[in-house]
């Protein structure tokens, strides 16, 4: 079992913003949600964690390895998949991993290539192999990231905003191969999009303003919020009104019509009808409202 294990992380950038703040977190093998809105500093911890950038205070250990003491031995048994994934447009798949694997030290021809051979089919690009990546969908190219990225057999996958731009199919395929891959070591996915959270984690954490507001199972939050959560059907003329006089977590458009949903220990009557809370609701409850009632 490996664990991840980040203690009293901090970062201040130069421009004065505080993107990481006394940031307490322990992972395990498995699917880890890293949830929240753009600018909330989850790309800042990924780059902590990946050894890109130092932090200010704190500690992160993988197993036995101090990630700031040994960085070298970090990379060892890190793979990375950046939100932009930058390729060699010329190259073909196969040639682009046979690199990468050079400089992840794999300096046998054999061995390398049966390690390709093997992430090739894993990520049911092998039939591609032999194909220009410039030609390749997004969701292809984002499998050749993760191929990339189990080069070496990591412990540890860093995976950030990885759905951003594919199509419903592409991403569905992009899930299941997540799924396999994080039985044996700890996934990191970084998001701001909730069904990615939803769809394959069995634990996560809400970020925003460089701080923790949650930290748990997906499924825990949303029992938390049961019996709190109200929507109704409003004017466009009306929004202002009512978030003036009730703690609305979110809105959405249906069919044209703005639906609102509220915070509330008791029934705020005036229409409002109870729902069933979803993970939307907890990530919104988190980011949207300063005095949570979970």
């Amino acid at each position: 079992m490996n664990k991840l294990s980040i203690k009293n992380l901090s970062k201040t950038y130069p421009n004065g913003v505080k993107a990481l703040d006394n940031i307490n977190i322990e992972i395990e093998n498995g699917m880890f949600g890293l949830l929240g809105p753009n600018g909330a500093g989850k790309s800042s911890l990924m780059r902590t964690l990946s050894t890109l950038q130092d932090a200010d205070q704190g500690s992160v250990t993988l197993n036995d390895i101090d990630v700031f003491e040994n960085p070298k031995e970090l990379r060892k048994h890190l793979g990375y998949l950046p939100q932009e994934f930058g390729v060699y447009p010329r190259i073909t798949a196969k040639q682009l991993l046979d690199h990468i694997a050079i400089l992840k030290g794999i300096n046998n021809a054999k061995e390398r290539k049966d390690i390709v051979n093997y992430l090739l089919d894993k990520v049911n690009l092998y039939d591609k192999r032999n194909k220009s990546i410039k030609g390749f969908s997004g969701g292809m190219k984002q499998r050749v990231g993760i191929a990339q990225a189990l080069i070496g057999n990591p412990k540890l996958i860093i995976v950030d905003e990885p759905t951003a731009g594919l199509d419903p199919s592409e991403r569905n395929r992009f899930y299941n191969l997540l799924s396999e891959v994080g039985k044996e070591v700890i996934v990191i996915l970084s998001t701001h999009i909730v069904d990615d959270v939803r769809e394959l984690c069995t634990n996560m954490a809400i970020m925003n303003s460089g701080q923790i507001v949650y930290q748990g199972a997906p499924q825990n939050a949303i029992d938390e919020l049961e019996g709190k959560v109200y929507q109704k059907a409003v004017t466009h003329d009306e929004l202002e009104t009512y978030a003036n006089n009730y703690a609305i977590i979110s809105n959405r458009m249906i069919g044209g019509t703005p639906f609102i949903h509220v915070l509330s220990e008791t029934n705020p009557e005036n229409g409002f009808e109870l729902v069933k809370p979803n993970l939307e609701d907890v990530f919104f409850s988190k980011i949207n409202t300063t005095n949570s009632l979970v």
